[in-house]
C-alpha cells in the first residue's frame, strides 16, 4: 500500500447543499500509524469456514447466512427466517450493542458466516465479532494513502466474502483482500488514481473467483466504470467504462423514462458537439455507487450509473452523456456491454441512478412471467424492466411530489422536486415474494437548483452550480410498498426525517427501515403498521440484515448517522432478537 509522502496535515473540506462532500490531502504520521495494522483480540472460532460459490450463489434461501452486502446475488434483501414475525416482532429486544472505533456515518451492511460477523465503518476500519455475543475477534484500520478525494462522507458499505478472503474498497481507491480468520491484508491493488476524483465506498461482490467493484466520483470529473479483479491474486481481469469511447450523445432523447418533456435545447447542443467534439467524454463522470447484481443463468452483470459530470452545468458536455443515468447489461466473464436504458438523459438535476437494482420474475403487459428488473430512481419512481433486453415494461405511481419537473437550473436558481437527493437514494429497496410488493425508502428534501459556468478543475469538486435545501419547505421521508406487477402503491408511511439507509424484508412478513432520528421500526410487509420501534441513539442510516446462529433469529443494523444529510452521529451496531 502507499505510504505517506510528508507528515503535514492539509485539509480541504467543502460542504455543498445537502452532499457534504470533502476532500483530504495527506493525513498526520500519527494517522499513519494508528492506521497500519490488524489488531487481535481473541481467536476466530474454528467453525467459520471458507466459503463456497455454491454457498454465494445459494444465499437467497440461506436463513442462517448474510453473505451478500444486499443478501444475495438477486439484491432483494429478502430474509427467509420466520421466527421473527408479526405476531411477535414487538417483543424484540437488544441482544447487544458493539462499539467501533469510529464516531461517523455509518453505512455498512455487515456480512454474518458461521456466527461470525464483519462489519465496516467510515474510513475503512473492519471488525470481525461474535455474531451471537458481539465479543471482538479482530479490528484492520485501513492504512490510508496520502490523497483522498470523496463524496458524501467517509462512507463505507461493507465486504464481500468468498473461501477465506474478506474483499473491500477503500476511500483512496483500493481493493483490498484480507484474511477472513486473522484481518491481516493478503494483498492490495490500485483501482485508479485518487487524485483524479476516484474513491470507493461500494461493497465489493464476488462470483466466479472475480471481485467486481464500481467507482465513486461523478462529481469530480472521473471516467466511470465498473472492474473485474481476481479474488486469489488482484489481477484486473476486464474493465467495462460507463461512459463510451465514442456515442456517448446518444439519440438526442427529448423525453424522460416517464415520458416528460426534459426541455433541452437539442439544437445548441449539437452545435456545441461540432464545434468542440467529444474530448469531454473521459471526464463526463458516470460513478457506479452501489453492488451490482448478478444473473448467475444468462452470466450477466447488472448496475446503475450515476450522474454526468459537471453536475448541473450541461453546456460543455452535449448530447444524453450515455450511460449516465442509466441502468446498464454487461457480461460477467468479458465485461462486454449487452444493452443499457436512460432513465433521464443530459442530466443537470444530480438525479442519477444509484439505488441498487433487483431481480425478480415480473408480469409482463400481456400479464405473463417473465424475467424482470426493477430499479428504485431517485426521481421517485420504481421502474419494472424486461431483463433480457432492458425494456421499460411500467412505472410506478409517484412515491413523492413531483413539481416543475424538469425546470431547468438558473444562475439565481430555480426551485424543482424531486431535490438532488431523490426520491430513492443509495439505499437499497427490498422485495417480498410473498407480497409481491417492492419497498422503498423515499426523501422529500425541496431545493433550488443553480448553474454557473465551471471548466474542469483537475480531480476537484466540479458542481457547476449548487443546489439547496430550502428552509422554509419542510422535508421528511417515506417508506412505500410498490405492488411491481401493477405499479400502483399499497401503502405508505410517512416519517419525520427524509430517508436513506435501505430497507430489509423477512419471510415473517417483517419491513425492517431505519430514521436519521435514531428509531428503528419494524413494520408489516402487508399492510404497512408499524409494530415496532427502537430508539438507538444515533442516526440509523444503514440497512439491516437478518442471521440465524443456534436457532435463534437475530436483525443487526448499524446506528453511526449521515454525513450526507447531517444526521446525529454514531459508532454502533446494534443487534436484536426474541426474549
Amino acid at each position: 500500500m502507499a505510504g505517506f509522502s510528508r507528515t503535514s496535515v492539509v485539509a480541504l473540506i467543502v460542504a455543498c447543499g445537502a452532499f457534504g462532500i470533502v476532500t483530504s490531502h495527506e493525513a498526520s504520521a500519527a494517522d499513519e500509524i494508528q492506521n497500519a495494522n490488524t489488531t487481535q483480540a481473541s481467536p476466530v472460532p474454528v467453525s467459520l469456514r471458507p466459503i463456497s460459490q455454491q454457498q454465494l450463489d445459494g444465499a437467497a434461501g440461506d436463513s442462517a447466512s448474510w453473505l451478500h452486502s444486499n443478501g444475495s446475488y438477486a439484491e432483494t434483501r429478502y430474509a427467509p427466517a420466520t421466527q421473527i414475525n408479526t405476531s411477535n416482532v414487538a417483543k424484540l429486544k437488544p441482544a447487544f450493542i458493539f462499539q467501533t472505533a469510529v464516531m461517523e456515518s455509518m453505512e455498512t451492511a455487515p456480512i454474518v458466516s458461521n456466527g461470525v460477523m464483519f462489519l465496516t465503518t467510515s474510513y475503512n476500519h473492519v471488525y470481525a465479532i461474535d455474531a451471537v455475543t458481539g465479543k471482538e475477534f479482530w479490528h484492520y484500520k485501513h492504512k490510508m494513502g496520502p490523497v483522498t478525494t470523496f463524496c458524501c462522507g467517509p462512507n463505507n458499505r461493507g465486504v464481500a466474502i468468498s473461501g477465506n478472503r474478506l474483499f473491500m474498497g477503500t476511500l483512496d481507491s483500493k481493493l483490498v483482500a484480507l484474511d477472513a480468520k486473522s484481518g491481516n491484508v493478503l494483498w492490495s491493488t490500485q483501482i485508479a488514481d485518487p487524485e483524479e476524483g476516484y474513491s470507493e465506498t461500494m461493497a465489493p461482490v464476488v462470483v466466479d473467483d472475480k471481485v467486481l467493484i464500481g467507482t465513486n466520483g461523478g462529481e469530480y470529473g472521473i471516467r466511470g466504470f465498473v472492474k473485474a479483479f481476481d479474488a486469489n491474486s488482484g489481477q484486473l481481469l476486464w474493465t467495462f467504462y460507463t461512459i463510451p469511447d465514442t456515442g456517448s450523445e446518444g439519440v438526442w432523447a427529448e423525453n424522460d423514462a416517464v415520458g416528460r418533456n426534459m426541455k433541452r435545447d437539442i439544437a445548441a447542443e449539437k452545435k456545441t458537439l461540432a464545434e468542440k467534439g467529444g474530448d469531454f467524454n473521459k471526464t463526463l463522470g458516470g460513478g457506479v455507487w452501489m453492488a451490482p447484481a448478478i444473473d448467475r443463468q444468462t452470466r450477466t452483470v447488472y448496475f446503475v450509473v450515476g450522474n454526468p459530470s459537471p453536475d448541473l452545468y450541461g453546456a460543455i458536455r452535449p448530447g444524453d452523456n450515455l450511460y449516465t443515468d442509466s441502468l446498464v447489461a454487461i457480461d460477467l466473464d468479458s465485461g462486454k456491454y449487452k444493452w443499457h436504458f436512460q432513465y433521464i438523459a443530459h442530466d443537470v438535476w444530480d438525479l442519477d441512478a444509484v439505488s441498487p437494482p433487483i431481480l425478480i420474475d415480473v408480469k409482463d403487459k400481456n400479464g405473463q412471467m417473465i424475467p424482470g428488473i426493477i430499479h428504485g430512481g431517485k426521481t421517485g419512481f420504481v421502474y419494472v424492466h424486461d431483463r433480457r433486453d432492458g425494456r421499460l415494461i411500467r412505472v410506478s405511481d409517484a412515491m413523492i411530489p413531483q413539481e416543475g419537473v424538469w425546470t431547468l437550473p438558473t444562475p439565481t436558481g430555480a426551485r424543482m422536486l424531486p431535490g438532488a437527493n431523490g426520491g430513492v437514494e443509495w439505499s437499497p429497496m427490498a422485495f417480498s415474494p410473498k407480497t409481491r410488493m417492492a419497498y422503498a425508502a423515499n426523501l422529500h428534501q425541496p431545493m433550488t437548483y443553480q448553474v454557473e459556468e465551471a471548466a474542469y478543475p483537475g480531480g476537484k469538486l466540479w458542481l457547476g452550480g449548487a443546489f439547496k435545501t430550502i428552509p422554509s419547505e419542510q422535508q421528511w421521508g417515506r417508506l412505500v410498498a410498490v405492488n411491481v406487477d401493477t405499479g400502483k402503491i399499497a401503502w405508505g408511511y410517512k416519517t419525520d426525517q427524509p430517508l436513506i439507509g435501505g430497507v430489509l424484508a423477512t419471510a415473517g412478513g417483517i419491513v425492517f427501515n431505519g430514521e436519521g432520528n435514531g428509531l428503528f421500526r419494524a413494520f408489516d410487509a402487508a399492510t404497512g403498521r408499524k409494530l415496532w420501534e427502537f430508539q438507538c441513539g444515533a442516526g440509523v442510516n444503514a440497512p439491516a440484515v437478518s442471521y440465524m446462529v443456534n436457532g435463534k433469529q437475530y436483525i443487526a443494523v448499524a446506528a453511526g448517522g449521515n454525513t450526507q444529510l447531517d444526521f446525529k452521529r454514531g459508532n454502533s451496531l446494534l443487534v436484536f432478537a426474541l426474549p
